[in-house]
């Protein structure tokens, strides 16, 4: 009489590297569902802000003679140049706005009280993976709100912004700012109670855009030198200047080597606060 050996399960088949990939890519692809099942909504929350900014800037502000480069007095030219500096500003801040709503927010939501994140969990990853993919998916989202302003910019101001796009330095920063954006989205997610959201626009991502060098270049503060130096601690303003390196480059901007700098401080920073106060969150 023989016998015959049980068959291996699929966690035995499998490498402990291999597990982990299929489930991280598994995570991704759940989060991308959820972005296509409500598409009409990720695009409407994504183009909004920039939309508005670039409408109300670079269209109807030269239309009415109002602020920088009124049409109507004929300095066509610098309404130009206000629209290329504003170009890139908005980029940035559609890529760190969506890592907030779309990493912080609904993080706020999975630790409250639908405990969301308990399934998460249950992935046969470590928590600091599944802290990660929440970066990963945050950043490719940050990544696709980037690439919508770009239509926007080509067809809503007055006068249509000049731009000389360095691919290099734009394929290179992009990603970092992306991660950036989605690490503080994690670290702001596991630090906000539910009923602290409303705090969170007013006191850090209000002050975050105001701040972040999106409507002028960070040299121009030279005159104020305590604001220039005191912004630093923004990440939006590495990103603003970043894309204003890789889209204007005939325009002042921050050093390469001081943006680069910057966003991988911030990238290696924040990324340890989130994924180590998502840990704290879990296993609490």
């Amino acid at each position: 009489m023989t016998t015959t050996a049980a068959p291996h399960s699929l966690a035995q088949l499998r490498s402990p590297r291999a597990a982990y990939r299929y489930a991280f890519l598994a995570l991704l692809a759940r989060d991308a569902a959820m972005v296509r099942k409500n598409a009409r909504m990720f695009v409407a929350r994504t183009i909004m802000q920039p939309l508005l900014l670039m409408f109300v800037f670079t269209y109807v502000f030269p239309k009415i003679g109002q602020g920088v480069g009124a049409e109507s007095a004929g300095d066509v030219d610098a309404a130009a140049q206000f629209s290329t500096v504003l170009v890139a500003g908005v980029v940035g801040l559609a890529i760190i706005f969506q890592g907030v709503q779309a990493v912080a927010l609904p993080l706020v939501t999975e630790f409250g009280y639908s405990k969301e994140i308990e399934d998460r969990v249950l992935a046969p990853l470590p928590v600091s993976l599944v802290a990660i993919e929440k970066i990963v998916a945050g950043m490719i989202q940050g990544l696709v709100s980037a690439v919508l302003v770009f239509p926007i910019a080509a067809f809503v101001p007055a006068t249509s912004p000049k731009l000389h796009v360095n691919w290099l330095i734009l394929l290179t920063l992009a990603p970092l700012a992306g991660w950036t954006s989605a690490a503080l989205g994690l670290t702001l997610g596991t630090k906000v109670q539910p009923m602290q959201v409303p705090q969170l626009f007013a006191f850090i991502v209000l002050p975050m855009t105001m701040l972040g060098c999106i409507y002028f270049p960070w040299t121009k503060l030279s005159s104020i030198r305590w604001l220039q130096v005191g912004v630093l601690v923004n990440p939006l303003v590495y990103m603003s200047e970043g894309f204003r390196a890789a889209m204007t480059p005939h325009l002042p901007h921050m050093a390469l080597p001081a943006i680069y700098a910057g966003l991988i401080v911030f990238t290696v920073a924040l990324g340890w606060l989130g994924i180590s106060g998502f840990k704290k969150r879990v296993l609490a």
